[in-house]
């Protein structure tokens, strides 16, 4: 028995690996896209290692738990008592614990079940990230489009950087999900973001005012103006958009990314 859980759980969780990056765009509710060589190599090497641990089974049937008794009398241990010192008890103390079994769980999520995706739950417990410091002189001149295609983080850097205002009066459209927002009104419009795998997310966020928030989660590409307040291209300017309009969109394929707007 104990062979077959290893051979199990290791063929389990490599199908699974594979079924997730090779086959699907699931890995992407894990880790970044760069990550997917090495989860199909990954599946594919706990494949070959279940498949040769069974072909070694089968060429080499399992070894009892314990030897009888050296002397070839029908195991008494020597001392004609008819005991083996513990052997001839009938349990199988080579057996697989129970909370071995409980590995199975992750293997099969990867066959049966994706999470769901992080969302405004992982959002709102955390502060945004910080979004890096352009260099002086580092902002190139924005476009005519109108509205402009922006992720939330250029727009939170032209609107606490840019000393050349470039942003002011400008209708802007970015592309994210809602999370609601505590006090203060209006709700947020955020992007999560990997270093690596979901377990460093960060988020980015951009308030909006004036037009209803839909249902969280929901994602949605919102139109509007820069939100006046705080002095525009310095630390105080509030990273804020009085929306004017609002529209459901598909979830992107990776949305771990602060992207443009889907058609930019």
């Amino acid at each position: 028995m104990r062979r077959f859980v290893q051979v199990a759980l290791l063929v389990l969780s490599g199908v699974g690996l594979l079924r997730v990056s090779l086959f699907s765009e699931a890995y992407l509710r894990y880790v970044k896209e760069g990550m997917r060589p090495l989860l199909i190599a990954s599946g594919v090497l706990l494949v070959l290692l279940g498949a040769a641990e069974a072909w070694s089974a089968r060429r080499r049937p399992e070894e009892r738990p314990a030897e009888d008794g050296g002397d070839g009398d029908g195991g008494d241990g020597g001392d004609g008592s008819g005991h083996g010192h513990g052997h001839g008890h009938g349990h199988d103390h080579a057996g697989v614990p129970r909370v071995a079994w409980l590995l199975f769980l992750p293997a099969l999520s990867l066959l049966f079940y994706a999470p769901p995706a992080l969302g405004s739950y992982t959002a709102s417990r955390e502060a945004p990230k910080a979004v890096a410091v352009v260099a002086e002189d580092g902002f190139d001149p924005l476009p005519a489009t109108s509205p402009l295609p922006i992720t939330l983080t250029d727009f939170t850097q032209r609107v606490q950087q840019d000393e050349g205002r470039a942003i002011e009066g400008r209708t802007v459209r970015m592309t994210g999900f809602v999370t609601p927002a505590d006090g203060g009104g209006g709700w947020y419009l955020t992007r999560i973001m990997l270093s690596c795998c979901a377990a460093d997310a960060q988020s980015v966020k951009v308030r909006v005012y004036g037009v209803a928030a839909p249902e969280a989660d929901t994602w949605v590409t919102v139109t509007g103006t820069w939100h006046a307040q705080g002095a525009l291209g310095t630390s105080s300017a509030a990273v804020a958009l009085d929306g004017r309009t609002v529209a459901e969109v598909e979830r992107p394929v990776n949305g771990y990314t602060d992207a443009l707007p889907l058609g930019s």
